[in-house]
């Protein structure tokens, strides 16, 4: 499969780690992916206890095929360290580090983890929500232990001190750097919340321009939203019966010495049908989970 979509993250969901009782009930939803949340979700005289439960539920497992990614605290806060250390070798697929604005923050979270006894392939994440981290991007996105980005339009919105419109326009050349910088080097690239868990209308616009930018999935922070993100970062009926078509078309032009096909009008080339396969595996991804 594209290395960019190595499983399905139509829909990645924060749990606060201060909860219990979500940690748990989230071994039910239906969300390619949890974030257990130590950072923003969680007050700080609550961080403690938090920490202590989301490591214990990771223990515990049984949350399926669900991606587990732990969000710890930034590492200059009086929390980051401890959090990576409890977490190390907890469990977690992946952990998401918030705020990161150079590749030696995340050196610094390599370090950390591998000291406390995480896998040497344990993935790390990156939260791009600020100025400076998306102008940094490129450099971000290479190295070598990341994963995915994970776009934050709320914190981004503030530090522009600009407006959240219906049509994100404020966010567009932010989240286009992510998706870029993510294409670039290979990793998984997650749009931000939809902040109004009323509005089902904005939330599915919000989830069809991520899907339409390129982004493999969106972060959500209610159940009652990961519906809409999944039904729209999964390929439709209609567009893996055109992959199949095309990819198809493509092969026999290939067995007949053709380089090219003609499919409904449209001209068939070596990169469509790249296309076709990434789409017929994520179906397939989507299928057997």
């Amino acid at each position: 499969m594209h290395p960019a979509t190595p499983r399905p993250r139509r829909s990645a969901l924060y749990m606060p780690g201060a909860n219990a009782r979500a940690l748990d009930k989230a071994r039910g939803l239906d969300a390619d992916v949890l974030i257990l949340d130590l950072e923003d979700a969680v007050a700080p005289d609550a961080k403690p206890q938090a920490r202590a439960q989301v490591a214990a539920a990771l223990q515990a497992g049984g949350y399926g095929r669900r991606e587990c990614v732990a969000r710890i605290n930034a590492l200059d806060t009086p929390w980051g360290l401890d959090d990576a250390r409890a977490l190390a070798a907890a469990g977690a697929d992946a952990v998401l580090l918030p705020k990161v604005e150079s590749p030696a923050q995340l050196d610094a979270l390599a370090r950390a983890l591998d000291a406390a006894g995480a896998p040497a392939d344990l993935p790390l994440w990156a939260m791009c929500e600020t100025p400076l981290g998306f102008l940094r991007l490129d450099a971000i996105a290479g190295h070598p232990r990341l994963a995915a980005l994970v776009v934050g339009t709320s914190d981004l919105v503030k530090d522009l001190h600009a407006r959240h419109t219906p049509g994100r326009e404020e966010t567009l050349l932010a989240r286009s750097l992510a998706v870029m910088a993510a294409r670039a080097h290979g990793l998984a690239a997650l749009d931000g919340v939809h902040l109004d868990l009323d509005d089902d209308a904005g939330l599915a616009l919000a989830c069809e321009q991520g899907r339409n930018q390129g982004f493999d999935g969106k972060t959500l922070i209610h159940p009652r939203q990961i519906a809409a993100a999944n039904a729209a970062y999964a390929p439709s009926p209609g567009e893996i019966a055109v992959a199949r078509k095309r990819l198809q078309a493509w092969r026999d032009a290939q067995a007949s010495g053709q380089g090219v096909a003609v499919v409904d009008g449209s001209l068939v080339e070596n990169l469509h049908a790249r296309e076709a396969e990434r789409v017929l595996a994520l179906a397939a991804a989507i299928a057997a989970a």
